[in-house]
């Protein structure tokens, strides 16, 4: 009788919060909707990590099943290995730096390329607890898709401890991750 109660309460919530409502189920996690969705969709991911160092990888791997989407996962913590690993412009290094807009959206291009996958999700930031500055402050990160040769940045603002904003880090490119395969596929 409960669940008939909440039934209509879950449906106008649903409503009202669209595709930001990801589950109505306690056991099911980001990370499990994300894979779910790629799975129905049939698409495979790879993922590429400055400020997170793996952790995006890490919360995508504890899904069991994940091996028939993803592809592979890469830390390029430094210019170089941006450059190197995911092709990233040095002139866009150079003229925007490593947190930019610009170079998340290379990184994403990049690990869609290098995989040879059908999405990536990048992520670069200052995590702290410093070298942040006035204008690039500790807490700032952008987030990258690459759907559809389609690339998506969102800029972020986190809080907290160099854990915290690595951990919220993740969990806003997991979410970003569900809304472009959401926009592009269903």
């Amino acid at each position: 009788e409960a669940k008939k109660l909440v039934k209509p309460v879950v449906k106008e919530l649903k409503g009202r919060f669209g595709n930001h409502v990801y589950t109505t189920d306690s056991e099911v996690t980001l990370e499990k909707a994300v894979v779910d969705l790629l799975v129905a969709n049939g698409l495979t991911i790879s993922t590429v990590e400055s400020c997170t160092g793996g952790l995006l990888a890490a919360r995508l791997i504890n899904v069991p099943g994940v091996s028939e989407v993803f592809k592979s996962g890469y830390i390029t913590y430094s210019n170089k290995a941006k450059r190197k690993v995911l092709d990233v412009s040095k002139a866009t290094l150079k003229k925007y730096g490593a947190v930019s807009e610009e170079t998340a959206r290379e990184m994403a291009l990049g690990g869609v390329l290098t995989a040879d996958a059908d999405a990536c999700v990048a992520v670069t930031g200052i995590a702290g607890p410093d070298g942040g500055t006035p204008e690039k402050p500790v807490g700032l990160v952008y987030i990258s898709c690459c759907i559809k040769d389609e690339v998506t940045v969102e800029e972020c603002h986190f809080h907290g401890t160099r854990a915290e904003i690595r951990e919220q880090a993740a969990t806003a490119a997991l979410d970003l991750l569900r809304r472009a395969i959401i926009k592009n596929y269903r």
